[in-house]
């Protein structure tokens, strides 16, 4: 672990491409396994939630570096509790459970406001932890290593190169769409 704390743009960059890859990736897998297309068609869902079908879902993941954006924005001011500590990780995790997720300020999905005031059932509520937990423990350990060892180059060439064959796949999908 280095004790260097890093630049607000060193932080930037490697929040944008971590959580861009994690959402993709949690993403797709909680589409396919948690079988969202058939979730998002029943009428408590499909009221709100875009289906699968269209163009902004496919768009979506493209604009996830403004959201990699405020998270650093978030976490540079707290960055030698989240990065300077050994179980920065952790500490960055909770946060980002305790306030991305059981507690927004609007009844979000899976919030505990939008346990009380959707009447979206609890189960389906409890069901999206299964992909905004993991991504939120990914996001927060692939940052956390990043961050922390700057001397490692290979992390640079592999995040660097996921988000850009992703996004160039994203983007063809688009075009041929």
């Amino acid at each position: 672990m280095s004790n260097n704390q890093p630049s607000f743009l060193a932080l930037a960059v490697k929040a944008i491409i971590a959580h861009t890859i994690t959402y993709f990736l949690m993403g797709i897998l909680a589409s396919t396994f948690l079988n969202y297309a058939e979730r998002f068609a029943r009428p408590e869902m499909s009221c709100w939630m875009r289906q699968l079908d269209d163009p902004l879902i496919m768009i979506g993941p493209l604009l996830q570096p403004i959201r990699g954006l405020i998270f650093a924005l978030a976490f540079f001011p707290l960055r030698e509790i989240l990065f300077g500590r050994r179980n920065g990780w952790l500490i960055l995790w909770w946060l980002l459970v305790a306030l991305g997720i059981l507690s927004t300020f609007g009844p979000a999905p899976a919030s505990v406001e939008g346990m009380i005031y959707t009447v979206i059932p609890i189960s389906d509520q409890l069901t999206g932890w299964l992909e905004v937990v993991p991504q939120a423990l990914l996001l927060s350990v692939i940052l956390y290593y990043w961050v922390n060892h700057p001397e490692k180059k290979w992390p640079n060439w592999v995040m660097g190169a996921v988000f850009f064959v992703m996004n160039l796949m994203l983007v063809v999908g688009l075009l041929v769409r």
